[in-house]
């Protein structure tokens, strides 16, 4: 089951205090961008975040689980809890990568 539009919006504006907030569709389902850093894949309606050491502690009695199939474990982020949930992506955006630019090189 892919992620409904309402669910994909109201992450967004779950997160909206981070910073700005994009989405890119992938295979039915989301990666949310905070300040163009890869921060939150939404599967099936479901919040996921990269285990981190940075965020370990913080994410103790939180559940995890694969947003798809082959991918590593990750923390389900409780989206419901606003406060919680930018706290948790405050400690984790620093240490987060940006992207590598794919753009492509000709040899000659």
């Amino acid at each position: 089951m892919a992620c409904t539009a309402d669910y994909i919006e109201y992450v967004c504006q779950q997160l909206s205090g981070l910073g700005i907030v994009r989405t890119r569709k992938m295979f039915g389902d989301y990666l949310v961008y905070v300040d163009e850093k890869p921060a939150v894949l939404v599967c099936d309606n479901t919040a996921y975040i990269k285990k981190h050491h940075v965020i370990d502690a913080m994410m103790k009695d939180a559940e995890y689980g694969c947003p798809y199939s082959g991918a590593k474990e990750h923390y389900i982020l409780n989206i419901e809890h606003k406060d919680k949930a930018e706290e948790v992506l405050r400690t984790l955006l620093p240490v987060l990568a940006f992207p590598k630019n794919r753009s492509r090189t000709s040899k000659v």
